[in-house]
């Protein structure tokens, strides 16, 4: 009886400690981008330090306006060619250009279904065997030729494994092209399949074929 409780306990309030763990994950993120010039601009007023909720109070307006401003200038052409001129500026900064460049064509192709080298794309879904044999994990086609990596490449895929909560932190495997099966479905179901932790479940997919993709 009580393990009973305890479990319907714990799943009752599961969903709601994840949704505050992430509210308390971006609010801290955004405490730590604007917390300095809202501390300069308190000792300028002679005010004291601003508290943590204050801080994420304004943080929070703060990157809502920083997203309207980018927003409004991506719908006029002054505002397009002052972000591609910044674009640039990042892709030749060293270092931070090798990660700019990459999380930007990775964003790209969840978006849009293509990265900007025309190298592949993520319009593909596949069931790979990840991370070790007997197990199982959807993932998204980045490029069909790794003849690159490896001698005998031409038969290897790469493939893009999203992880969860954040898809952009996943892994990159190159796998035979023998032992990946194409699943039908959407990037964006597998994508929300992903995210969710594999919660919420595609309703139309046809079962993966047992020959390779």
């Amino acid at each position: 009886m009580i393990r009973r409780y305890l479990l319907a306990g714990l799943f009752t309030l599961l969903p709601l400690v994840v949704t505050l763990w992430m509210l308390r994950w971006i609010f801290d993120g955004l405490i730590g981008i604007f917390k300095s010039p809202l501390v300069l601009a308190y000792s300028a007023m002679r005010l004291p330090e601003p508290g943590y909720w204050t801080l994420a109070f304004f943080s929070a307006i703060a990157t809502v306006l920083l997203l309207m401003l980018v927003g409004a200038l991506v719908g006029n052409f002054i505002g397009r060619q002052l972000l591609l001129w910044l674009d640039e500026i990042m892709l030749h900064v060293p270092v931070v250009k090798g990660i700019y460049g990459a999380t930007k064509q990775l964003i790209n192709a969840i978006q849009n279904g293509h990265s900007e080298n025309g190298g592949g794309g993520f319009k593909e879904v596949v069931l790979v065997e990840w991370p070790h044999p007997g197990s199982y994990t959807l993932g998204f086609v980045a490029h069909r030729d790794c003849t690159w990596a490896m001698e005998g490449g031409e038969r290897m895929i790469a493939v893009y494994i999203a992880t969860a909560p954040n898809p952009t932190s996943g892994y990159v495997v190159m796998v035979d092209a023998a032992k990946v099966r194409p699943v039908h479905m959407s990037p964006d179901q597998a994508l929300t399949w992903a995210v969710s932790g594999g919660v919420i479940i595609p309703t139309s997919v046809k079962i993966p074929e047992k020959n390779g993709a």
